[in-house]
């Protein structure tokens, strides 16, 4: 008689599909909580409404499935900014629209920069390991490259603007706004989160890239 496997049977086609999307919502959530040192795998799994084990099955660790939550957050952000077709429109325009978007991104997607945080705290160490986030990042870096070229050849845009300075940039102003608005709401005796504060911070955020980029 064969000896009874306690491991969990291999759910087949969508229900397995169902299952790690269910497990990588979930893990998202806890860690952009609680960070990746706080997240329990039990609560995971409560979470998603499944058995702990499938977690282990499908992501095989804590620190897998958190390369997996990471590498599916830069997923989504770098598919929603090729829907932005920053290719049809003309360059300035592309700018402003990629300005505009990274800030409302970051403000619908609070988890975005919780779960960079945590990472940043760890030295990027889960990132270093990942075999698909450079590729993830090159067709953006090559789009903006593009906007780039084309506002150079119109005489609107200056040479020498390398893209992936311009984009860190782009990420930085909105970030660190978001990140620290608490403690620099505190440290200036501003509500920095009062919309007519927040529309300042886009409208100031787009001249100033804009003034570095145009001619």
């Amino acid at each position: 008689m064969k000896a009874q496997s306690t491991a969990p049977a291999e759910p087949r086609s969508r229900d397995a599909d169902r299952s790690q999307l269910a497990i990588l919502a979930s893990a998202r959530d806890e860690f952009a909580q609680r960070g990746l040192a706080g997240a329990r795998m039990d609560s995971i799994a409560e979470r998603a409404g499944l058995n702990k084990r499938l977690i282990y099955y499908y992501f095989g660790s804590k620190d897998d499935l958190f390369l997996a939550v990471l590498e599916g957050t830069y997923a989504d952000i770098r598919q929603a900014e090729q829907r932005l077709h920053l290719d049809e429109v003309e360059p300035v325009e592309a700018i402003r629209r990629l300005i505009s978007f990274t800030w409302h991104y970051y403000l619908e997607h609070p988890e975005f920069i919780t779960l960079l945080n945590s990472e940043n705290l760890h030295r990027a160490a889960h990132l270093k390991r990942s075999e698909r986030i450079q590729e993830m990042n090159s067709p953006l870096v090559q789009l903006l490259d593009d906007v780039l070229e084309r506002g150079k050849r119109d005489n609107l845009f200056r040479a020498g603007v390398d893209p992936v300075q311009l984009y860190i940039s782009i990420a930085s102003l909105c970030y660190f706004y978001l990140s620290n608005n608490d403690t620099l709401s505190a440290v200036f005796g501003r509500n920095l989160r009062a919309p007519k504060a927040m529309a300042q911070r886009l409208s100031h955020m787009t001249d100033l890239v804009l003034g570095y980029v145009l001619r």
